[in-house]
């Protein structure tokens, strides 16, 4: 096997002249967000050895386009909080490894991390299949392992005490707080086509569930390889039947889905309900997505800067993470972010941070400590740390639930139609990590 490169990455450090001048720049962040540095406090930053983050990036294979975002999200944050004084007055260091969207690569990213990188902690894996691979060397080398995916595997009690979700929901909570409005505005009898792996699975098992809540059934579930790059010989099993066509596809064939969808339904189609996961990262204006318009889509965080002024801490993160109204690069509106997922890195990070300093955290000996203070957490409230929206976690299951938006395609752009509350996504713990032995 080849060994992948090394990107170690540290954020800027700055004079105390520099310290005051982001700090005057950004007041309004350190009023909403508690974050109040001092100058003493960065002045012992500056001397003290950093805080490594060992970060698992999806840098190549079917995760890339959200490894490339998520990565920027992260520095984006790192640097905020660098500038404001590290955490316990110390610098955080982000430190990068590529686990190739592979599972077995993963777990040896995770080794990595705790052996020869020696991090503190691991941050910020996506994609289920390796989340599922990597965890379970994580609990072995006692390593704290932040995920920022959104599968139902952490709070189902597949995993361990060391790996936790408090930065994004998962798809169990997700679907549990849509279905009811999917099944009162599109119909009841759904056809699903969903990837054919953990993340595709959740969808089948916890959408059909919510939805025969709504007296609605699901009539034909289509599983696809992720990595499929045509997708037509598949559209035929959609029985005639269908009221709502359901679909959440990830992977570099997205693009061609979509088009291909619309393709082979024409202006004869059924309501089609879909996860922004099947149109992250690609520009509605592409031609052959005009079949789109009118569908909804489901996003954790919406893609065009809505104007219905329900979000004041939007603009503030868009401007940090380099992001315009449209949801694309400010250096290259064809560059289309993965908007709807990577606020997660940007969140979760700040648990981090919450969590080192409630647990006083000085070094790997702290681990343990570090867990449990996140776990006593129960709520993060709307702000510059957590601009998607506030959340309730649940220290037993390591989970954190949040509001969904519905959004319509409209005028080829997607508009916010319908909000759930975090009490929609609300379900019965079915673990308890805090009473496993570290």
């Amino acid at each position: 096997m080849t060994e992948q490169k090394t990107n170690s990455t540290k954020t800027k450090h700055f004079t105390r002249r520099d310290t005051l001048k982001t700090l005057g720049a950004a007041a309004g962040l350190a009023a909403g967000s508690q974050l109040m540095p001092l100058s003493g406090r960065y002045a012992q930053a500056q001397s003290s050895e950093p805080i490594k983050i060992g970060f698992q990036a999806h840098r190549t294979g079917i995760g890339a386009s959200y490894g490339r975002w998520y990565e920027r999200t992260t520095m984006a944050a790192a640097q905020l909080i660098n500038d404001a004084g590290g955490i316990n007055g110390r610098p955080i260091e982000i430190v990068t490894e590529d686990d190739g969207t592979d599972p077995k690569r993963g777990a040896e990213v995770v080794e990595k991390f705790a052996i020869q990188h020696k991090t503190d902690i691991v941050f910020g894996t996506l994609f289920s299949h390796v989340v599922i691979g990597s965890a379970p060397r994580a609990g072995e080398l006692k390593i704290p392992y932040f995920v920022v995916s959104e599968g139902h595997h952490v709070a189902s009690g597949k995993l361990n005490r060391y790996v936790l979700q408090p930065g994004i929901t998962d798809v169990k909570s997700q679907v549990q707080s849509m279905a009811p409005w999917v099944g009162s505005n599109l119909g009841k009898k759904v056809t699903m086509i969903f990837p054919d792996f953990a993340f595709g699975h959740d969808h089948r098992d916890y959408f059909s569930a919510a939805i025969a809540a709504q007296g609605g059934e699901v009539i034909e579930k289509i599983a696809i390889p992720p990595t499929e790059q045509s997708f037509f010989k598949y559209f035929p099993r959609i029985p005639k039947e269908t009221e709502v066509l359901y679909h959440v596809m990830v992977g570099p064939g997205v693009l061609t889905f979509v088009k291909e969808l619309g393709e082979f339904f024409g202006s004869d189609r059924p309501q089609i309900f879909g996860f922004i996961d099947s149109l992250e990262a690609v520009d509605l204006a592409n031609p052959g997505l005009e079949a789109l318009e009118g569908t909804y889509f489901w996003e954790g965080f919406p893609r065009y800067a809505q104007n219905d002024g329900a979000n004041p801490h939007d603009a503030f993160y868009r401007e940090k993470v380099g992001v315009d109204a449209n949801g694309a690069s400010l250096s290259d509106p064809k560059d289309i972010s993965t908007y709807a997922h990577m606020f997660g890195c940007w969140e979760t990070l700040y648990i981090i941070k919450q969590g080192m300093e409630a647990a006083d955290y000085k070094g790997p000996a702290d681990r343990a400590k570090l867990i449990e203070a996140v776990e006593s957490f129960t709520d993060f409230p709307e702000g510059p740390e957590h601009p998607q929206g506030a959340k309730m976690f649940n220290g037993q299951t390591h989970q954190v639930f949040g509001i969904q938006n519905i959004s319509q395609v409209t005028d080829g752009k997607l508009k916010v139609v319908h909000r759930t509350s975090i009490e929609d996504s609300l379900y019965e713990p079915e673990v308890d990590y805090t009473k496993m032995a570290f």
